[in-house]
């Protein structure tokens, strides 16, 4: 951890929160990720030591409380880690409104935007059974082309690998397009009629997308010009 030999508490709180990938883990923590893995999917570029290394530093500072259970370690955030939150969510307000007129093609990732859709999507729409939808990325080769998002239950599961159910929406688009659409950067009714959205199935999902869809937290943020 560096030291930035100070008592102003802004000094302290930086020395905390100041390295590489700690505010993003408090960003998955706060989301609801409790499991070293899910991390890892919310945080792909991370190496695992480097997460290993950045929660046990959190867990020394108080922010962030370890858990041993019957389903394996668990990770938490402590009543210090929960006061963060709400500064989190206000460097994504900040962050969506300033920090984001030029995304990089390095910035787009597949793995990242589909473990975010999953987590937001309105699973209570599709009721009871299962529902399995399809997205396919023209724009990426073929380990990161094709996804699955299989709903049963209320919950959301997101798939790399086929899971072998029978597809009932097929989402043709490419990561840019719905990237912009899930952060409310392109209209998604613009991406169908322009055909960057392609959609294959049923009448009712296709018409439905935009309930059941979801979009980012901070989609409604107006961006400075």
């Amino acid at each position: 951890m560096s030291r930035y030999g100070q008592f102003c508490p802004i000094a302290k709180t930086s020395e905390i929160l100041g390295e590489r990938w700690t505010n993003l883990i408090i960003r998955e923590l706060g989301a609801g990720s409790e499991t070293f893995n899910d991390m890892r999917r919310g945080l792909p570029l991370i190496s695992p030591s480097l997460l290993s290394s950045r929660l046990k530093s959190l867990e020394a500072a108080g922010v962030v409380a370890r858990t041993e259970t019957e389903d394996g370690i668990r990770y938490t955030l402590t009543e210090a880690g929960l006061e963060l939150k709400p500064i989190i969510l206000q460097m994504g307000i900040w962050g969506h409104r300033w920090a984001r007129s030029k995304l990089a093609p390095e910035d787009l990732d597949p793995s990242l935007l589909m473990w975010d859709i999953h987590r937001t999507m309105n699973a209570a729409y599709f009721g009871a059974g299962r529902t399995t939808l399809h997205i396919e990325f023209a724009d990426f080769d073929a380990k990161f082309r094709r996804w699955w998002l299989v709903i049963e239950d209320g919950e959301v599961d997101v798939c790399m690998k086929d899971p072998g159910h029978e597809v009932d929406l097929t989402v043709s688009t490419d990561v840019r397009t719905l990237t912009g659409v899930w952060m409310g950067d392109i209209g998604l009714g613009q991406a169908l009629r322009n055909k960057r959205i392609r959609l294959t199935g049923p009448t009712r999902l296709k018409r439905d997308i935009a309930t059941w869809l979801g979009r980012n937290y901070f989609a409604d943020i107006s961006v400075a010009m």
